[in-house]
């Protein structure tokens, strides 16, 4: 082998990896965007696609302001804690 022709060859190598690594960054993005639009689409009752039971139900989101409380936690009184005897008293 001459060095012209393996230098032609190491030049198609990189041209096949450098234009399929460029394929598949584009195929995976134009994924992404297709994904990413089709989720932040309204649904409705009617529609055949579900992403969650409430979007069936036709309820939307409920939010908890900050200040409501969520019940009474204490956690260094966890049932782990409470096995190992590791608990604050």
């Amino acid at each position: 082998m001459t060095p012209s022709e393996i230098q032609s060859l190491v030049v198609g190598v990189l041209t096949g990896l450098g234009a399929s690594t460029v394929f598949m960054i584009v195929v995976f993005a134009g994924f992404c965007v297709l994904v990413g639009r089709t989720k932040h689409r309204k649904i409705g009752t009617a529609s055949l696609v579900v992403r969650s039971l409430d979007d069936r139900l036709g309820s939307g989101p409920r939010y908890l302001s900050a200040d409501v409380p969520r019940g009474p936690v204490n956690q260094l009184e966890t049932p782990e804690l409470l096995e190992t005897g590791r608990h604050a008293t």
